[in-house]
């Protein structure tokens, strides 16, 4: 590889610098037609196809909880039958656990982790393909049940015995377990993929003090997701052998364990939830950086905090079991691992009120949203450290006051950054802004309905009122709050709307925006927005930890990749110096078959275990044409 001092201006570029653009257009771009676009491998292409699809599973979601909160608006109400509800809560909950919170935020490292370390395209481009088909099939799959009346009803946790074969006839737990299948598989490929663009495609330079502080919280998801991800893939597997096989995994009578069914689940569980904070994280640094305008304080102690939390994670999953009847020592344990992953949550804080205070805040729309989050996760990590004690947490847990600390977690932990993110990002990802005038608007109601919906939750819980009940007495002291609760649940409602109106709104007629409208300083933002197909007409090379800000224009690159051919530079693990030239997959159709094989194998599978002999065979096929050796070195990968 040789480098050069600067890239070309447009102003500036020869006759020969255009040739080669076009050349790099025609190699790396997506041609025109529906097989074209089912058979795209592009990473851009395929982060906004999830972006957009978990997005639509959001507002289907959003749906489902105003429903359940029209039915518990009043005692005794009678708008949707009891067996409805529990589809409705259960779907709700799968919904927004498995199809929404954990994908988009994969998704979004898949569009932006790609451009952040300054490589053309993801490692593996056709498993990234497979993996979008699959969670869109896993999607269609929990969705279609709901309406065929045929909708999971045991929780999305789908605790047995209930769950189970005695309890559970028909085949809703069945659709349940094969939808974990579909989502898992995505998420563990996207896992992959996202680790080995970290380590191997960085541009040269990027060492591993220089990577984002975004992508190394998507790179320490991704190694959660590849240890986390295989225990509910296990479970649900066991679940749905012990459903239609006849085995007794969770069966006590012939050997089995119920409580095994909650180690296990709870073991991905509560990694999960760090799964869908750790890259808020990254957002919210990335995001403070650009809107101070100095580079985030601590980027050594934010680091390590995100691998400590990545770490103290997997010493939890119990205290989701404190009523479970278990051994008092082993409760006191996780109470204590419960409270110190407080630490490194301490201290990402500070790190971000730091670089708050060294800087002057521009209090542009995706900042109001890092301020709601701040506001609203400590409140929510205040609540956590009350339910790991385990005296308390026997008072309220199944109550409401879970309920309200489990969203303030999650909404507050994820879905505050991730809109900012969307607000941030939009104009990379279209090339137009956002309304500031709308952005406002809905920060103000998703703020305020947010707040006012969930707040009061605490207290019901503190009044004994049980979680997952469809009704209840009017003689309770439960009516006027959850009137309440439901009333401002349609403000939450209304700021969502706006948003989303915002999105479709901007997407047509939005201004103009340019490479760099934040003055940000991370390498996704030297490519023109939206980026050209091959991401970089040079690639970068990084000699500092915010390029953009100590480099500018300047920024050094890395010639040597062929024109007329997709190739990466593939760079060393610790410092990013580059190692060798790898042919990057081109566009095949061979993922959407594999894709469409293996999701009428899993479903055929729902009603009978001889589907998986039967439906291995063109699983098998798809895949002898996705790797059969072609002449060209980009279809040998």
């Amino acid at each position: 590889m040789t480098r050069h001092g600067k890239i070309p201006s447009p102003a500036d570029l020869a006759a020969g610098d255009e040739k080669a653009e076009a050349f790099l257009k025609a190699t790396w771009s997506t041609p025109a037609g529906i097989v074209a676009a089912l058979s795209t491998v592009d990473h851009k292409i395929i982060g906004r196809r999830y972006i957009a699809t978990a997005f639509v599973f959001l507002m289907l979601g959003g749906v489902l909880a105003m429903a359940m909160r029209l039915q518990l608006a009043f005692p005794e109400a009678r708008f949707i039958s009891a067996d409805r509800y529990n589809q409705i809560f259960t779907v709700h909950g799968s919904n927004m656990m498995f199809l929404f919170a954990v994908p988009v935020m994969e998704a979004m490292a898949v569009y932006l982790v790609p451009l952040m370390v300054g490589t053309r395209n993801i490692a593996f481009p056709r498993l990234n393909a497979f993996s979008y088909w699959i969670f869109l099939a896993g999607g269609l799959l929990l969705w279609a049940s709901l309406a065929l009346d045929t909708a999971p009803d045991v929780g999305w946790f789908a605790y047995v015995p209930l769950a189970g074969p005695q309890y559970g006839p028909g085949k809703r737990a069945d659709i349940w377990a094969q939808m974990i299948t579909f989502t898992e598989v995505s998420a563990l490929a996207v896992a992959v993929e996202i680790v080995v663009t970290v380590f191997k495609l960085r541009a040269p330079g990027m060492s591993l003090d220089r990577i984002p502080i975004f992508v190394w919280s998507m790179l320490v998801t991704a190694f959660l997701v590849i240890m986390a991800m295989p225990a509910i893939m296990l479970v649900s597997t066991s679940l749905i052998l012990d459903r239609l096989v006849g085995t007794q995994f969770f069966n006590p009578a012939e050997g089995g364990d119920a409580l095994l069914w909650q180690h296990l689940f709870w073991f991905f569980g509560h990694p999960e939830v760090y799964i869908i904070f750790l890259p808020a994280v990254g957002m919210v640094s990335a995001m403070i950086s650009t809107f101070t305008q100095r580079p985030a304080f601590g980027y050594l102690p934010l680091v390590l905090a995100m691998i400590a939390t990545g770490v103290l994670a997997f010493g939890l999953w119990v205290h989701h079991m404190f009523v479970a009847g278990l051994p008092r020592v082993g409760s006191s344990f996780f109470t204590a691992s419960s409270m110190a992953i407080a630490i490194p949550a301490g201290t990402q804080i500070f790190c971000w009120l730091a670089t708050l205070w060294d800087g002057r805040p521009i209090f542009k729309t995706p900042m109001l949203f890092i301020i709601g989050f701040l506001i609203t996760f400590v409140i929510g990590g205040l609540t956590g450290v009350m339910v790991a004690s385990v005296p308390f947490d026997t008072q309220v847990h199944d109550t409401y006051f879970v309920v309200a600390h489990f969203h303030y977690v999650l909404i507050g932990g994820s879905v505050f950054p991730l809109i900012g993110a969307i607000y941030y990002w939009f104009p990379k990802m279209t090339g137009r802004m956002m309304s500031e005038r709308l952005g406002r608007w809905a920060f103000g109601l998703i703020f305020t309905g947010f707040h006012l919906t969930f707040f009061p939750m605490h207290i019901l819980g503190l009044q004994g009122m049980p979680r997952r009940v469809y009704t209840y007495p009017p003689e309770l002291p439960w009516t006027g709050l959850n009137l309440f609760v439901s009333l401002s649940a349609v403000i939450l409602a209304g700021g969502f709307l706006v948003f989303f109106i915002d999105v479709l709104r901007s997407f047509r007629h939005g201004p103009a925006a340019g490479s760099n409208p934040w003055n940000a300083s991370t390498l996704e933002w030297a490519t023109p927005s939206p980026p050209p197909p091959y991401n970089f007409r040079h690639i970068p090379v990084v000699e500092s930890r915010e390029p953009l800000w100590t480099s500018g224009d300047a920024l050094a690159v890395a010639t040597g990749l062929r024109l007329d051919r997709r190739e990466l530079i593939v760079s060393s693990l610790t410092t990013a110096d580059p190692e060798a030239r790898e042919s990057s997959p081109a566009n095949s159709i061979w993922p959407f078959l594999a894709a469409i094989a293996t999701s009428v194998m899993l479903i055929a599978s729902i009603f009978s275990p001889w589907a998986v002999i039967w439906g291995a065979i063109p699983v098998a096929i798809t895949l002898t044409g996705w790797f059969w050796p072609k002449r060209t070195p980009e279809d040998e990968s």
